[in-house]
C-alpha cells in the first residue's frame, strides 16, 4: 500500500492533467485555413523568403486570405508550386521566372595577391571586418565559402580561391545573396546568357594594380553594344537585361576579359 497510493495518485494526476489539455486545445483552438495547409503543401519549405514573406508558412497564409493574389513567387518551387497553389485557390497558373545565383567575381588567387596573411576565424564574414579582408581588390570574393555553408542545395564551391554556383543545382532561393559580406553574389533570371564578373568600382587604374581580370571602366563594351544593353556606372560594367539579346558583342571587345557568356540552363560556368 506504500507503494500503490503515490502511483495512484500520479495517474490521477496525469488523467487530470490530460483532461485540462484535452479541453484547452479544444476551446482555445485556433481555427486553420484548409486552404493554407494545401497551398503550404504545395512548397518545397526552403523558408528562404524569396517570395517576400517571412517563410513558406507566411505566404501560404497570405494567400489564402487573399493578401497576395501571386502564385509565381516560389523561385523554388518553380512552376510546379504555381500549378499546385493555382488549382488550390480556383486562379489561372502564373508562369515562374526561374531565377539563378552566379557570384561576380573572377578574382582568382592567381590574378589577386593578398594583403596580409589572415590568421582569424575562416569566414567571409570575419575576414571582412580586418581592413575589408585580405585581397587587394576590396570587392574580391574572400573565398571562405559562408555562401557554401548556408546553401541549401549545395550549389556552391569554392574554386581557386573563388565561389562558383553550379546552376543546375541552384533553386534561386537567394539565401547566399544575403550572406555575402562583399554583396557579390546576384540573383538573375536563368535566362540571361551574358554576365560581368567583376564588382570593383575603383578607377582603372586602381582596379588594375589589383586584379588583372578587372573591370577597369573602358567603355569599349558600351560603345560597341548595339541594343544600348551594357553601361558603365561608377567605373562597372553594368548589363540591362532588359535590353540584352545575348549577341555577345562585348564579350569579343572586352580588353580584361571579364565579360562572359554562358548558358545557365544547360548548366554551362560562365
Amino acid at each position: 500500500m506504500e507503494v500503490l497510493v503515490p502511483v495512484l495518485i500520479i495517474l490521477a494526476i496525469g488523467a487530470a492533467m490530460a483532461l485540462l489539455l484535452t479541453l484547452a486545445a479544444k476551446f482555445f483552438a485556433v481555427e486553420v485555413d484548409e486552404r493554407a495547409v494545401k497551398i503550404r503543401d504545395c512548397l518545397p519549405g526552403a523558408n528562404c523568403g524569396a517570395c517576400g514573406f517571412s517563410g513558406c508558412d507566411a505566404y501560404a497564409q497570405a494567400l489564402a486570405d487573399g493578401t497576395t493574389e501571386k502564385t509565381n513567387l516560389c523561385v523554388p518551387g518553380g512552376d510546379s508550386a504555381a500549378r499546385g497553389i493555382a488549382e488550390v485557390l480556383g486562379v489561372a497558373a502564373e508562369d515562374v521566372v526561374e531565377m539563378v545565383a552566379y557570384v561576380a567575381c573572377n578574382g582568382t588567387c592567381d590574378v589577386v595577391g593578398k594583403k596580409f596573411d589572415y590568421d582569424g576565424q575562416k569566414t567571409c564574414r570575419t575576414a571582412n571586418m580586418t581592413y575589408s579582408g585580405d585581397r587587394f581588390c576590396n570587392f574580391a570574393c574572400l573565398g571562405y565559402g559562408d555562401c557554401v555553408r548556408v546553401c541549401p542545395e549545395h550549389a556552391i564551391t569554392v574554386e581557386n580561391g573563388v565561389a562558383r554556383v553550379n546552376p543546375q543545382a541552384c533553386i534561386g532561393c537567394g539565401i547566399c545573396t544575403r550572406e555575402c559580406p562583399n554583396g557579390i553574389i546576384h540573383l538573375i533570371p536563368d535566362t540571361v546568357r551574358v554576365v560581368v564578373e567583376c564588382s570593383n568600382h575603383d578607377k582603372g587604374a586602381v582596379t588594375r594594380k589589383a586584379c588583372s581580370n578587372g573591370c577597369i571602366g573602358c567603355m569599349k563594351c558600351q560603345k560597341t553594344c548595339p541594343h544600348g544593353a551594357i553601361t558603365v556606372i561608377d567605373n562597372l560594367a553594368t548589363i540591362d537585361y532588359s535590353k540584352c539579346t545575348g549577341c555577345g558583342a562585348c564579350v569579343e571587345v572586352c580588353p580584361v576579359h571579364c565579360i562572359h557568356e554562358g548558358n545557365f540552363i544547360c548548366g554551362a560556368h560562365f
